[in-house]
């Protein structure tokens, strides 16, 4: 008998190209050096051109030999989506073995890490938010130093806080931390919990701040009170007197603005001259009609 032969569509990449090494185009070996577990990568390619009855969309290696069916096949070209497979490759790691995963991410974990952290609790809060290994060193690297950031991140809409307020809750919360010996999360945690109820505020006002003070991300893989217990007391202390400092630099530099721009308003017939004068010698319109000097003005 003359045998019938079967194929899958052509994958493409995103301007419909045929995917080539010489293009440029990633291997299953490159997709394996750029963090992707293998598991994701067969159940992904197995879907371009294919797709099962049920319309589900992760199969392991044994179910997609149960479920294939040459009849699926379509008869287009796939296009290779990069945000796809990193979305199934999250969901690959999500599942993994929490040994498993410390074992994988443990050498991009020590890339930006150099002292003794808990490495597997910093694991475990990161397992579930992030979509290949390569992204673990920017999401935890502020558990070794604090980054520079700027003030404006301690400005919450939802949690009601602004540059003014976060000052005054870590002011108040500082000595309270300095008492507080037992940095474990969970104590930690119902301590701030008691210290909000004394002080008649919600949870999202101390607590962002204090996520703020001590990480100098808008994004963290975890709560306040967790950072907390890996950065431990002294270093925690130390990251909250910081930012007090900052905050104190920041509110005091925007009230000066403030005073220059109220000056230039009482100027009368002069308003105009001294507005360009200020504009040309480094300030500049910012939000709520203060002024922003670029550099430090004799």
């Amino acid at each position: 008998d003359i045998p019938v032969y079967v194929h899958c569509p052509l994958i493409t990449d995103e301007t419909h190209a045929k995917l080539s090494k010489r293009s440029g185009h990633s291997s299953y070996e490159d997709l394996l050096d750029q963090g992707f577990v293998s598991e994701a990568i067969v159940n992904y390619v197995a879907l371009l051109g294919w797709s099962p009855a049920d319309n589900n969309e992760i199969f392991s290696l044994r179910e997609l030999v149960e479920k294939f069916d040459y009849h699926h096949i379509n008869k287009s070209p796939a296009v290779f989506d990069i945000n796809k497979l990193r979305w199934m490759n999250g969901e690959y790691i999500k599942k993994m073995d929490p040994e498993v995963f410390y074992e994988r991410a443990l050498p991009y974990m020590k890339e930006v890490l150099k002292g003794d952290f808990n490495f597997k609790k910093i694991a475990g809060m990161v397992q579930t938010r992030i979509e290949t290994f390569p992204d673990i060193p920017a999401l935890i690297d502020f558990f070794q130093e604090v980054p520079e950031y700027d003030a404006s991140m301690y400005c919450h809409k939802k949690m009601k806080t602004n540059e003014e307020t976060s000052l005054t809750v870590l002011k108040e919360v500082l000595p309270f931390l300095e008492a507080q010996e037992d940095y474990t999360n969970d104590p930690l945690f119902a301590s701030l919990s008691a210290f909000v109820k004394e002080k008649g505020y919600k949870n999202g006002y101390v607590m962002w701040p204090l996520r703020t003070a001590v990480s100098g991300k808008q994004m963290t893989p975890a709560g306040a009170t967790e950072i907390m217990e890996i950065i431990g007391k002294e270093e925690t202390l130390k990251r909250v007197k910081a930012a007090i400092e900052k905050l104190k630099a920041e509110i005091t530099e925007t009230q000066q603005e403030n005073d220059e721009y109220q000056r230039l308003l009482s100027a009368g017939d002069e308003y105009e001259y001294m507005l360009s004068a200020a504009i040309e010698r480094g300030y500049a319109y910012p939000r709520e009609r203060r002024f922003y000097p670029k550099n430090n003005l004799e």
